[in-house]
């Protein structure tokens, strides 16, 4: 009997949903990205790409959990996690040092929010992993070398 009742109530509401954009009195709007710094991940080394997200002397912290294989079979793949128990973290970059372009990615966070992530990366070649966490203004990081044995974005 639930199950009815939810399906109908789902069917209604997209019926609505569909009679109000067909008569024009409810209209999509756009979804805007958030302006991003286009010249970090542009970047052609680790070291311009840190001055570029305003992280050059960012220190080691503990509290930057970064969950990497040592040894990735496949470069164009790589599994990571990534955790900040940073109170107030507003951003998480990650760098991979060797590829040629550094920056790989870079998610922002409201202050209240927990920071972490899971993605894949491609790795050109054995590199260091860098992860650079924003907070209250100042930058943490934390590092792990990885291992690649088949290419990835180099092949």
């Amino acid at each position: 009997m639930s199950c009815r009742r939810d399906f109908l109530q789902a069917f209604g509401s997209a019926t609505a949903l569909g009679g109000l954009l067909g008569l024009g009195l409810l209209k999509p709007s756009r979804a805007l990205a958030v302006d991003f710094n286009r010249a970090a991940f542009d970047a052609r080394t680790a070291a311009e790409a840190l001055r570029l997200i305003g992280a050059a002397g960012a220190e080691m912290s503990r509290d930057i959990l970064l969950k990497a294989p040592e040894i990735a079979e496949n470069g164009a793949s790589v599994l990571i996690e990534v955790v900040s128990s940073i109170p107030g973290t507003t951003r998480l970059s990650v760098l991979v040092d060797k590829n040629p372009f550094p920056l790989a990615l870079q998610f922002n966070f409201a202050p209240e929010a927990v920071a972490r992530f899971q993605a894949r990366l491609k790795m050109a070649e054995t590199s260091r992993l860098r992860v650079v966490a924003m907070a209250g203004g100042k930058h943490y990081t934390v590092f792990r070398e990885v291992k690649v044995t088949i290419g990835g974005c180099g092949e």
